[in-house]
């Protein structure tokens, strides 16, 4: 099992992800890329969840 720190800094990791995609303006000319990449920030939007509540759980274990 990934240490803390090591989750932390995938879930940074991902929220720097997410974000770049949604700010992206570029693919704006091509509907079907960007549809691609709000799927893709979707995935890891869904996998931060996960992350996120799994750094909660153990945090709170280790109180």
């Amino acid at each position: 099992m990934p240490s803390l720190a090591q989750m932390t800094g995938s879930l940074h990791i991902h929220q720097f992800y997410i974000d770049k995609l949604k700010a992206e303006q570029l693919f704006e000319s091509d509907p079907e890329l960007a549809m691609l990449l709000d799927n893709v920030a979707a995935v890891l939007s869904e996998h931060a969840i996960v992350l996120a509540d799994d750094i909660a759980d153990i945090e709170c274990d280790d109180r």
